[in-house]
C-alpha cells in the first residue's frame, strides 16, 4: 500500500479540521429551508455562506449568527426560494454552499483548492474593471467601442450609484473567442474605454484583468463604488430610509451595528460583505423580516479584537453600510432580454435606450449558450420613472418577443415595493435583542436583561 508523506498527512488533517460542515434540512421548518453551517472562526467564512446563498438564488428570510467567542461559529439560516417556498433543489444547494466554504478553508489556509472549486466558465475569458462619471447614454457608448474593437461582451454587470458607475465586464474576441492577449490590442481597447469614460476630478481607470483572477463580481463591484468614494458624495434616498445605528457594549467589548429597511434580495450578503471588507469580525448576529421590511443587528469587532474607538470609525461604518444597501437598490422599470445572441447586440440594445433618452442605471448581461439573458433597469434622463409610452415603444423597436417588462420584479417575500411596515426607521434593534438571549444561553453573559 502506498504511503502518503508526513506533510500530505497534515495537509489532509488541516483541510479536514477547518472545512466548514454544513446541514441543509427540509424536515425542520414548515415554511422555510433550513441551513446550519458550523465553522472555525476566520474571516471571510461567514461572507462565502451568505454569498454561496445568494448565487443560489435563495431569500434568506431569519437567522443568526453565534459564536463561543472563541475559535467555532455556528451559522443559522432560514432560507427560501423566490416565491416563499422551501427549496426544492436542497442537494443541490448543500454541494454549491461546501463547495464554496471548502474553497474559502483552503484559501485561508494557504491550501491548494480542492477539486470543483474553480469557475471555468470564466477562465477564457478578460475581464474589463470600468469606474468613472455616470451620465446617460454611457453604456451604449462602452458597448458600441467594445463592438468597434471586435470584442465579444459575454458577462457584465454594471451599477450607478451617487453619480459614479462601476461594470466588471468579461470580453473576448469576437472572431475567435479566444482571450485577448495581444499588448497593443489591450493597450488600444483601454485607451478607448478611458476616452469614453472621460474621468472627470477623480479620474477613470480601465484595467483588463484575467477573470479566473477575480472572486465574487458583487463584492468586486461594492469595492469598487467604495474605493472611488462613491459614498461621499450620495444623495439622500428617495422613500424610507436605510436606518443605520453603531452602538458600544462596553461590557463585552463589542461594537452593535443595527440596520433597519426594506427588504430585497442579497441585502445580508450586502451588509456583511462591506463589514468583511473594512475589516470586521461578526461574532454574534440576528436577521429577520416581516413582510418587506427587514431588521438586522451584528455584534462585531475589528480583526484585532478591539470595538470601534471613535466617532469618526463610527461614522464611516454607517455610512458605507447605507450607501451598500442603497447602491444595489434598483432603480427604474425593470426588462429582461431574452434573444439569440449575435454580433454587435449589447451596443444596439442600449443604443434604442439612448436614442429614447432612457437612461440605464443597472445592468446584468448573461450569455447562456447562443442566448443572450440580459435585465436592464432604466429611468428617464433625469432619474425619474421612463413614461410607459416610452417604454412600449423601446420594446416594439427591439421586438415584443424578446423585449419584456418584468412587472412581478421580485415576488411577494423578496419584494421592494410598498410600504415598509412601521418605516424604515422603525424597529431598530436596541441592545436587550435576540443575540444577547444566544450569549445567555451560551453562558457568557450573566443576564439577557
Amino acid at each position: 500500500m502506498e504511503r502518503c508523506h508526513p506533510s500530505e498527512v497534515y495537509e489532509l488533517f488541516v483541510r479536514h479540521m477547518n472545512t466548514p460542515r454544513v446541514v441543509v434540512d427540509n424536515g425542520v421548518c414548515e415554511t422555510a429551508t433550513l441551513v446550519q453551517v458550523h465553522s472555525a472562526r476566520k474571516h471571510g467564512v461567514l461572507l462565502e455562506a451568505v454569498a454561496a446563498l445568494s448565487d443560489h438564488g435563495v431569500c434568506v428570510r431569519k437567522g443568526y449568527i453565534s459564536s463561543d467567542d472563541g475559535r467555532w461559529f455556528m451559522d443559522v439560516f432560514h432560507v427560501t426560494d423566490a416565491a416563499g417556498c422551501k427549496v426544492a433543489d436542497a442537494d443541490k444547494l448543500l454541494v454549491r454552499l461546501e463547495s464554496s466554504l471548502a474553497a474559502a478553508a483552503a484559501a485561508a489556509d494557504a491550501l491548494p483548492r480542492p477539486a470543483g472549486c474553480d469557475s471555468p466558465a470564466k477562465e477564457a475569458l478578460c475581464l474589463l474593471e470600468l469606474i468613472g462619471v455616470d451620465r446617460p447614454g454611457l453604456l451604449s457608448e462602452v458597448f458600441a467601442v467594445l463592438h468597434d474593437l471586435r470584442c465579444s461582451t459575454v458577462d457584465a454587470k454594471a451599477w450607478t450609484h451617487g453619480g459614479r458607475v462601476a461594470a466588471l465586464v468579461f470580453v473576448r474576441d469576437e472572431d475567435t473567442g479566444a482571450p485577448i492577449h495581444d499588448t497593443a490590442r489591450i493597450r488600444r481597447i483601454e485607451s478607448r474605454l478611458r476616452h469614453v469614460l472621460r474621468g472627470g476630478a477623480r479620474g477613470a481607470r480601465t484595467v483588463l484583468l484575467d477573470a479566473a483572477a477575480v472572486g465574487n463580481l458583487d463584492r468586486r463591484l461594492h469595492q469598487l463604488l467604495s474605493e472611488d468614494r462613491e459614498a461621499d458624495r450620495r444623495a439622500p434616498a428617495e422613500g424610507p430610509a436605510t436606518a443605520v445605528a453603531v452602538q458600544e457594549w462596553g461590557e463585552r467589548g463589542y461594537s452593535v451595528v443595527t440596520v433597519s429597511c426594506r427588504d430585497r434580495p442579497k441585502l445580508l450578503f450586502d451588509v456583511v460583505c462591506t463589514l468583511t471588507d473594512l475589516d470586521y469580525v461578526v461574532y454574534h448576529g440576528t436577521f429577520d423580516t416581516d413582510g418587506d421590511h427587514a431588521q438586522q443587528e451584528f455584534y462585531i469587532r475589528r480583526l484585532d479584537g478591539r470595538a470601534i474607538s471613535s466617532e469618526g470609525e463610527r461614522q464611516r461604518v454607517i455610512q458605507r453600510l447605507q450607501a451598500a444597501i442603497e447602491r444595489r437598490a434598483s432603480e427604474g422599470v425593470r426588462l429582461e432580454l431574452r434573444i439569440s445572441d449575435r454580433r454587435g447586440l449589447l451596443a444596439y440594445v442600449t443604443r434604442v435606450f439612448r436614442e429614447n433618452s432612457l437612461s440605464v442605471t443597472h445592468a446584468e448581461i448573461t450569455t447562456r449558450g447562443d442566448m443572450a439573458v440580459n435585465v436592464f433597469h432604466v429611468t428617464d434622463v433625469a432619474g425619474r420613472p421612463a413614461d410607459p409610452k416610452t417604454i412600449d415603444e423601446v420594446i416594439h423597436g427591439v421586438g415584443t418577443e424578446s423585449l419584456r417588462v418584468d412587472e412581478e420584479r421580485w415576488p411577494r417575500l423578496c419584494s421592494t415595493e410598498g410600504d415598509a411596515g412601521g418605516g424604515a426607521g422603525a424597529g431598530l434593534f436596541s441592545l436587550g435583542s435576540l443575540v444577547k438571549k444566544n450569549l445567555y444561553n451560551l453562558g457568557l453573559i450573566r443576564s439577557c436583561s
